[in-house]
Formats: C-alpha cells, sequence, structure tokens
C-alpha cells in the first residue's frame, strides 16, 4: 500500500501515489506505441511460393543433417514483458502434426528429430510473416498468438491467423511432403485450432546471461512471461478435434470474419460429451467451425 511505501522510504504518500500512477502511465505507453506487423491484413504481401520453396530447401537439409535452427523467441519475450502482470487480448494458434506417435515409433530418434525441427522452424516463420509470435514449441506443436490492438476490432488479427494457418497447411503438404516423399519417409499432416480472448501474462523465472566486461565476469537477468488462460485451453482442444490438414476455429474468430471468409467454414457438430465449453456472452454451447 502507499502508506507502508511511504513509511519505509520516509516520503509523502502523495509523492508515492505520483510515482506509481506516473509509472503505470509509462507502462501503458510503451504498451500500446509498440510497433506491430500484426497491425495490417498481411496475406496480400506474403508469398506463398517463397514459404512452400523454403519449407522444401529446410527439410532437405534437415534430413542431410545440414540445417541449422536461428529462431529466436526474445521478441516475444520482449512483447509479453510490456504487458507483464495484466490481462491482454490476443488470438491463439496452435498448430501441430498428426500422429506424431506413430512416427516416433517407425523413425530413427535422429531422423524424427530432422522433421520435427524442420517443421517447428518453417512454422514459426510462417507465423512470423503474418504478424504473430512464437509463445513456446510443444514436442510436435507450435504455440503461437496474434495481438489485438483494439478489443472493439478483432477482424485484422482473426483473419492474419487464420490465413496463417492456410498458408502452414500449404508449406506441409506442398512443401515438406515432397521431399519426404522423395526420400521415403512417410508424409506429414498437420491440424490447427484458432481461438480469441483475454489472457494473463505471467512472470515465470529469470534468463540470466553472463558476459565479461574489463575481464569481470557480468551476470544479468531478464524475467521470462508465460501466458494463462481459457482461451489457450480452448485453441488446444479444438485441434485435437481437426481432421488431417484442416482448420478449426471458435466461435468469436468467426465472427470477426467478413462474409467472404465465414462462407469457407461449416459449423461443426460435436457430441455435449466431447465438447461442451461455453459462450461467455451468451452461456450456451460454443460454436466451432471448420475449415479444410
Amino acid at each position: 500500500m502507499p502508506e507502508v511505501i511511504a513509511m519505509q522510504l520516509d516520503m509523502g504518500k502523495e509523492e508515492v501515489v505520483r510515482i506509481i500512477i506516473d509509472a503505470d502511465s509509462q507502462k501503458e505507453k510503451k504498451r500500446t506505441s509498440r510497433p506491430s506487423l500484426g497491425m495490417f491484413y498481411l496475406d496480400a504481401v506474403v508469398n506463398i511460393d517463397n514459404i512452400i520453396r523454403s519449407a522444401q530447401l529446410e527439410m532437405w537439409k534437415s534430413l542431410k543433417g545440414e540445417m541449422e535452427f536461428n529462431i529466436s523467441t526474445e521478441d516475444t519475450q520482449d512483447v509479453l514483458a510490456d504487458a507483464a502482470e495484466s490481462k491482454v487480448m490476443l488470438v491463439i494458434l496452435y498448430i501441430d502434426i498428426v500422429g506424431s506417435t506413430k512416427l516416433s515409433m517407425t523413425l530413427p530418434v535422429d531422423k524424427l528429430a530432422a522433421i520435427v525441427r524442420a517443421f517447428t522452424h518453417e512454422m514459426s516463420l510462417v507465423v512470423s510473416a503474418y504478424g504473430g509470435y512464437v509463445l513456446k514449441y510443444l514436442g510436435d506443436a507450435v504455440l503461437a498468438f496474434f495481438i489485438v490492438n483494439d478489443k472493439s476490432d478483432l477482424y485484422i488479427p482473426c483473419v492474419n491467423a487464420v490465413h496463417c494457418a492456410r498458408s502452414m497447411i500449404r508449406g506441409v503438404m506442398e512443401g515438406f511432403n515432397p521431399i519426404l516423399s522423395q526420400n521415403d519417409y512417410q508424409e506429414l499432416s498437420v491440424r490447427v485450432g484458432i481461438d480469441v480472448g483475454e489472457v494473463a501474462v505471467v512472470q515465470y523465472g529469470w534468463n540470466i546471461q553472463s558476459t565479461i566486461i574489463d575481464g569481470r565476469q557480468v551476470s544479468t537477468k531478464k524475467a521470462l512471461h508465460d501466458i494463462l488462460g481459457y482461451t489457450i485451453s480452448v485453441a488446444s482442444k479444438i485441434t485435437g478435434l481437426a481432421e488431417p490438414n484442416q482448420v478449426v476455429i471458435g466461435q468469436y474468430v468467426y465472427e470477426a470474419l467478413d462474409k467472404e471468409q465465414k462462407g469457407a467454414f461449416a459449423l461443426m457438430s460435436v457430441p455435449p460429451h466431447i465438447w461442451s465449453y461455453v459462450s461467455s456472452k451468451t452461456g450456451n454451447t460454443y460454436k466451432l467451425y471448420s475449415r479444410s
């Protein structure tokens, strides 16, 4: 409480309150002023042919043991740091490989690792191309998010996420699979789930880095952040309901799309014992829509 801080620092309560308000204002200004590629409609400028060619090349290099994984999540952590210990609206995208357990049972560990490495690397590049951020890698899955800058207008981040998912699937089918087939490996299928909603940004530990300055070792630490929330659970759950090479989106994502884009999706019929999530707006079952 300000009174306690004022007493401990021998300051006036009014001065403490002023400092707190100023700090909050600066934090909010920093959060809202960060430029974001995801503020723009990006499908028109993303070259799907380049995505496919890159996927082919990286899968070939990975199978030959010549690929370098050079994706960093530092930008992700910077974005989350701006919203630390608060709630933000995000579009969550979850993509994973179908039948990865079978792959792990039929492939040598080094070849399985090579395929998954190429997959996560190229999917990360597609996420970035559409203005999104990779949050984490979960084995053969990638969890990413797109920032909602205006809660009253979800169109841009939702449509970018949907187009991102479509390009991911084409990258797998037209990029990875011809190379895998040529080398006598099983072709890949993926499934994608997308939802939008409010999540909490929380700190989990520190990343400690050591550098040598003037002959002395200096350690610095940077907070690591993660996100928690209902929306992540929904995105993960609906991914499991998708068929191979299919995108499933939540009701709020569907409602944010325009008429033409909605036409590409069909309402899913899911038994209540499998899907029991409810809409926070209506209290009715939260609808799901699928697109192959």
